[in-house]
């Protein structure tokens, strides 16, 4: 009797983290004005709140088959979101061509990279106009 009322409020604290960390994910995703920013709140938030979320269910449920299939279904989570979350970078790192006001990009857009010495080296025009 007792261990079912452990289980429960464990079961319920999981539940509540996972309410907390999507209301921070949601909270970020409106109060970030830079759409990376948005996009790391609502991977991390996602990422995060399902994985409170069904260990909460594999806690709940007891452990049996359905146990595992929880915890796979977290496995391919965890990589899938951070990988969607990626790609979707990427796609505003080379399409957005006002990025640069926002970060410093190291490469430009397709075909236009750039290592990050050759950005960091300055012309020698000031030794040319200090020679005249």
């Amino acid at each position: 009797m007792i261990f079912e009322w452990i289980r429960f409020f464990i079961v319920a604290a999981l539940l509540i983290a996972a309410l907390i960390s999507f209301a921070s994910a949601v909270f970020g995703a409106y109060r970030f004005g830079f759409v990376m920013n948005r996009m790391h709140s609502a991977g991390i938030g996602d990422t995060l709140g399902i994985f409170f979320i069904v260990t909460a269910l594999c806690i709940a449920s007891g452990f049996n088959m359905d146990t595992l299939k929880l915890l796979l279904l977290i496995f391919f989570m965890w990589f899938t979101s951070p990988v969607s979350t990626h790609f979707l970078g990427q796609v505003e790192y080379y399409t957005n061509p006002d990025l640069s006001k926002h970060v410093q990009r190291i490469g430009g857009m397709l075909g236009d990279e750039k290592t990050e010495a050759e950005l960091k080296k300055k012309p020698d025009k000031e030794a040319e106009d200090g020679a005249d």
